[in-house]
């Protein structure tokens, strides 16, 4: 988690700022932006998310809309995911990739399908401290002369909301039915008069909708969802959410020198069923040849809690760092992600982390940590 900071004008803020000011929330500096790590207690605002419904102003994420001639074919060069089986109303959790098979950020790319003139649409949603790099790579490589680009990263508030009862406190404000939408599901609505888009999708680990509007109506949703009892949440009860659920946080569990075969998520990579794309051949033979370290799940034997940067060690030799770590409030202990050599990164493996020059006993776990019962499965 970033350091916490003293207000400053320095630092871009969302339009939801200020309704996060009047709750008191405690900020943090998250990149260049200033964001609410806390409203209250983040015990209480994680329990909401799991138990009842919370909701995020993560209006600080990126931003991308395309329109245009072969805007799936343009974008499935830069991911290792088939989007060309997507229908409209269906999205996909995917990586960008440079030549090395490295990742530049992980997405997700709404397919909205193709209009009267043929030209498809879609919305690809990226981390928020990578949204300039992502945006230059992208327009390094798409035929902007055929498909309209617009970075709408600062016209629009995104809203979490997330939970087993986040869905129907949400349907209150929504005409449309929001069962009918299944996970990773996506559509245009009206909310407040005002055109919105909902996407089932969420980084909790928890059912819910990702909310994007305009900032006069994405102000007034937020005072409604607060009105009916969903309870406001900060970045840190968001971390220990991701963590519990095994997402991948960009810059710590993943970045530009780990492939997403290193990262646990081949699942994403559809190498049989598209054509060439940047990164191809190193995952290729990745793909033949096996990895040499993994991303792995581990749980600490005690109350400790290893941080990200830790050492993790086997047998007294230092054999790999964490990633992310810290008390998982679901499940009662602390658990974390870190690479480890493939032979070691079995599940039951004993292994040490050295917290503070002092050595504490952990085990390999299967991941994710925790895994809802409510939770949609696409």
């Amino acid at each position: 988690m970033a350091h916490l900071v003293e207000t400053t004008q320095s630092l871009t803020r969302t339009p939801l700022f200020p309704l996060a000011q009047e709750l008191k929330a405690r900020f943090t500096c998250f990149g260049t932006w200033e964001m609410p790590v806390r409203f209250g207690s983040i015990i209480k605002e994680h329990e909401a998310v799991r138990n009842h419904a919370g909701m995020f102003d993560i209006s600080h994420m990126g931003k991308f809309v395309f329109q245009g001639k072969n805007v799936v074919d343009q974008l499935q060069r830069l991911v290792p995911s088939d989007f060309s089986r997507l229908q409209p109303g269906e999205s996909q959790y995917s990586v960008l990739l440079n030549e090395n098979g490295g990742i530049i950020d992980d997405i997700i790319f709404y397919y909205q399908g193709t209009n009267n003139n043929g030209d498809q649409g879609g919305v690809l949603i990226v981390n928020a401290a990578t949204t300039t790099k992502d945006r230059t790579w992208i327009l390094k490589y798409i035929g902007t002369s055929k498909i309209e680009f617009q970075d709408i990263s600062q016209d629009k508030v995104l809203i979490a909301i997330q939970g087993p009862k986040a869905t129907g406190i949400l349907q209150k404000f929504v005409s449309v039915d929001l069962n009918s939408i299944k996970a990773f599901g996506h559509l245009g609505a009206s909310i407040f008069n005002q055109p919105a888009f909902l996407a089932r999708t969420g980084y909790t680990g928890e059912d819910g909708f990702e909310v994007m509007i305009n900032p006069e109506a994405g102000v007034e949703l937020w005072q409604k969802l607060l009105s009916v009892g969903v309870v406001p949440c900060g970045l840190g009860a968001r971390d220990i959410l991701r963590l519990e659920a095994s997402m991948a946080l960009y810059g710590q569990d993943i970045n530009d020198s780990t492939t997403p075969f290193e990262a646990g998520l081949g699942w994403l990579i559809h190498l049989d069923t598209k054509g060439d794309f940047i990164g191809r051949e190193v995952l290729e033979q990745q793909k033949s040849q096996g990895i040499t370290h993994k991303l792995v799940g581990l749980q600490m034997q005690g109350r400790s809690i290893a941080r990200h940067g830790y050492p993790v060690l086997s047998s007294g030799e230092v054999v790999g760092k964490i990633t992310s770590g810290n008390i998982s409030l679901t499940l009662g202990y602390p658990v974390a992600l870190a690479y480890l050599p493939k032979d070691i990164a079995q599940v039951g493996q004993q292994l040490e982390v050295e917290i503070r020059s002092k050595y504490y006993p952990a085990v390999v776990v299967k991941k994710p940590f925790y895994r809802s019962t409510s939770r949609l499965t696409s």
